[in-house]
């Protein structure tokens, strides 16, 4: 158990909210540090039902329906990062004076004394590239490394499992920073900030804040993005340990302390002998997969975190040469008849579809969804000149709608009033109605799937078949 003190958790009451990718390991772990355990879940249906009861063989209790009370001597509430924090089961146990942790929290405290350390990444868009960019730097080092977290595996998992590592590659949503007052990383990034999940946080102010706290007492290095002054403005208000140093990333020419591109090459100027007149040649734009200025961002990123861990040069160009991005980020399905169809199903949020609009024209934009309180006029108004035509589905739609008639009168848009499973096909046929060779057709919808698809990636799957089967019909 690498020097974790189980003797603590010995008769200790934790209530577990919710069941899930978070909730169902914690609770397994602390039973198994001997604590009593009860998990509330708000809904009851028939798969919390099938989670209950594995927990209940366990001799964990579990309640359903009922997320809102807090159980009686409870001394600890650990929570999914989900959760909001104006739940009325926090009040009460703030009223009561008890800690809430998240998973990430619980993570941090069950560590060994000889943990690997983390290289922690949170910000709006890129998160998982980047983990993933920096996991492949790592490992091109000969570094026993993960890529945890948000990500998909259980950071409890990656802690309390046999398995030992060199260096941790963390991804940390807001919602997992908010519950996660003492984690102390290594080093690292926000990689950007922009509207998102406002509903949540309550404001940009406290989802800023949140995003924040993963500089709070690092020790090499909080790495920043140079275009975005909102998160060296967080480095700036950040408590950290002792001779830990800004570290700037930028599209542009690097200053001293930074990161950037020179002709095509990445560039550090952080991480060398007198960083007033030297430079370390890194990798070449080429070496990033694909090599779309906002995936260039992400690679810089990562390298400034391997870097900060004392990663050698090589290393990095290995690791991003060896990278290959997950489905629906930016990927390339076919070209059709000189088109360029294009799946970033990914880009959820404003945020992320302007990025990947930046990276091409002209366009035959697919966008829609649930805007999830999102406004549209900037990103319509900066892409507008991109723009060969649009095709809109999903719920809100509209709201995109009206802004292409404010700030694009002129670009032509096709208007999708179906939901149906044939609606992605008859999306992609209207833009390839739209397109003219050399074009490309980019499904970057900005807003969230859930109203037509389970998933973002049910959503990128939908649009791929669709293109398909117009290449077919062609063939």
């Amino acid at each position: 158990m690498g020097g974790r003190q189980v003797t603590d958790w010995q008769g200790k009451h934790v209530t577990v909210a919710g069941l899930g990718v978070s909730g169902i390991p914690a609770a397994k772990a602390l039973h198994g540090l001997g604590a009593t355990v009860t998990v509330v879940n708000d809904g009851d249906d028939e798969r919390a039902r099938a989670q209950a009861a594995e927990l209940e063989a366990l001799g964990i209790t579990v309640r359903l329906g009922d997320g809102a009370t807090l159980p009686e001597s409870t001394d600890l509430v650990v929570t999914a990062p989900g959760w909001r924090p104006d739940k009325p089961l926090f009040t009460a146990a703030r009223e009561a004076g008890l800690e809430i942790w998240g998973d990430v929290e619980l993570a941090w405290r069950l560590r060994g004394p000889d943990a690997a350390p983390w290289l922690a990444v949170t910000g709006t868009n890129g998160k998982t590239t980047t983990v993933q960019m920096l996991a492949s730097i790592l490992k091109a080092a000969g570094l026993r490394t993960a890529a945890v977290g948000n990500i998909g595996v259980s950071l409890l998992d990656a802690v309390l499992g046999d398995e030992e590592y060199d260096v941790l590659a963390v991804e940390l949503s807001s919602y997992q920073l908010h519950w996660a007052p003492s984690l102390r990383a290594h080093s690292a990034v926000v990689l950007n900030l922009a509207p998102d999940h406002l509903d949540w946080h309550g404001s940009m102010e406290a989802y800023a804040k949140d995003k924040g706290r993963v500089y709070e007492g690092n020790r090499i290095a909080c790495v920043y993005n140079v275009a975005d002054k909102a998160t060296e403005d967080l480095v700036r208000e950040a408590d950290v340990e002792e001779g830990c140093r800004a570290v700037g990333f930028t599209l542009g020419t690097p200053g001293p302390s930074q990161l950037g591109v020179v002709d095509g090459i990445l560039v550090d100027r952080a991480f060398v002998e007198n960083r007033q007149k030297n430079a370390q040649e890194l990798a070449e734009v080429t070496d990033i997969d694909p090599p779309a200025p906002h995936n260039v961002a992400n690679a810089l990123a990562a390298a400034a975190l391997a870097r900060a861990f004392g990663v050698p040069a090589k290393a990095v160009r290995d690791g991003l040469r060896a990278f290959t991005p997950d489905a629906h980020r930016i990927a390339h399905v076919a070209d059709v008849d000189g088109v360029t169809y294009v799946d970033d199903s990914k880009a959820t949020n404003t945020h992320a579809a302007q990025a990947s609009l930046a990276a091409y024209e002209p366009i035959v934009w697919i966008a829609g969804g649930l805007a999830k309180g999102a406004t549209f006029d900037e990103l319509v108004a900066g892409a507008a000149k991109r723009l060969r035509g649009v095709v809109l589905i999903g719920a809100d739609r509209a709201l995109i709608r009206e802004a292409l008639a404010r700030h694009a009168p002129e670009v032509p848009v096709v208007d999708l009033d179906r939901t149906d499973t044939g609606a992605m096909l008859a999306a992609v046929r209207e833009a390839r109605a739209l397109a003219q060779p050399g074009d490309t057709v980019l499904l970057a919808p900005a807003c969230a799937s859930m109203d037509m698809f389970v998933n973002y990636n049910r959503r990128g799957d939908a649009f791929a078949q669709a293109v398909r089967e117009l290449a077919a019909a062609d063939g």
